[in-house]
């Protein structure tokens, strides 16, 4: 997305606000009732979260019963695995595996092998390089958090029985997300208190968030359905290839198999990552090393590194994640700003 001279292309990390969730937490700004008071203005409070439970239910193909708001994905993980023995590979986000046994293995195309899903966290899509998993039947708990929004997927088809979700990934605000729960399933509450989120989750509700995450849902599951990240796939693969034809050497990760449609990350061997994402901050584009998470911590990629490349190679990975506001034209003028500061480094380092 331009904003004056600056290109935004780091969607992954976070989605900027849509219109439509902004217009709907506007709105909501002017609702003063608490969503648990049984008056008049406390019932139009509550009325405005259970709109928004359907809207993130129905753009996710699950029951708006089993919709647990939280205040974003990391609390949705906790809320999903604490105190229960279980199973995942290193390549999952740290707000799964912080709670995981990381011991499951990990082809060199992403791949994950899932012995036993009863007892295993399995993402959906990983967030730096795009792959996308088959997720086996009866797993107990899928990271949905970057595919959700950008996939076609319902929940009730995965035949999974929890899944963690964000806002942010998807047009909303930061600051909310939720664990989606199979029909009949439910949980151990981590917060106590007032016992909303049917006891699940207690605290009064973030009713501007939720109001905006249940806008931003249904508004993604329109792009999805018009054909819009099919378009920033074409997008997303032009800028491959233009990167591929103009740097010898340049791997493009996950090529060949299944990613999300707006992810390309590619490792330049010797470039370190960071130094291109600086590289490119000054020539105005916003993109990544990795996970945003891990954004600041001199040290390669762990998901790289599990996937086998070598602490050096996975040092010197880009990420660049496209959305629904990047244009051909900010694929060219990034291409041509990357393959510049490719050419002065080689340069350099000749």
């Amino acid at each position: 997305m331009a904003r004056a001279s600056r290109t935004y292309l780091d969607y992954n990390a976070t989605a900027p606000l849509s219109d439509a969730a902004r217009a709907a937490m506007i709105a909501a700004m002017d609702v003063v009732g608490n969503p648990s008071s049984v008056h008049g203005e406390g019932r139009i409070a509550k009325g405005l979260i259970e709109k928004a439970r359907a809207q993130v239910s129905d753009a996710f193909g699950a029951s708006s019963a089993d919709i647990v708001f939280t205040s974003g994905a990391t609390e949705a993980a906790a809320l999903a695995l604490a105190g229960r023995d279980m199973h995942c590979a290193d390549v999952e986000h740290e707000a799964v595996s912080s709670w995981c046994d990381t011991d499951l293995a990990v082809d060199a195309q992403g791949a994950v092998t899932c012995s036993d899903p009863a007892t295993t966290a399995l993402q959906l899509a990983n967030s730096e390089t795009g792959i996308v998993q088959t997720l086996p039947e009866r797993l107990a708990v899928v990271d949905a958090t970057q595919g959700f929004g950008k996939l076609p997927v319902a929940f009730n088809w995965m035949g999974c029985d929890m899944a963690l979700i964000s806002a942010h990934k998807i047009g909303g605000p930061k600051g909310v997300g939720a664990l989606v729960l199979k029909q009949g399933l439910d949980v151990n509450a981590q917060i106590l208190g007032g016992g909303q989120e049917m006891g699940r989750r207690s605290g009064t509700e973030n009713l501007l968030g939720i109001v905006g995450f249940g806008a931003a849902a249904e508004a993604s599951a329109k792009l999805i359905s018009d054909g819009i990240w099919d378009q920033i796939a074409e997008r997303r693969d032009l800028l491959q290839m233009r990167l591929e034809d103009g740097a010898a050497g340049i791997i493009s990760v996950g090529k060949g198999v299944k990613r999300l449609p707006n992810t390309l990350s590619v490792i330049t061997p010797q470039w370190k990552g960071e130094t291109q994402v600086m590289q490119m901050d000054l020539a105005g584009f916003a993109v990544s090393a990795g996970s945003a998470c891990s954004s600041g911590k001199v040290k390669s990629s762990r998901v790289l590194r599990a996937m086998g490349y070598s602490d050096l190679e996975a040092s010197c990975a880009m990420r660049v994640s496209l959305g629904p506001e990047t244009t051909t034209e900010d694929i060219e003028r990034f291409a041509k700003a990357w393959l510049s500061a490719y050419a002065r480094w080689k340069q350099r380092a000749a």
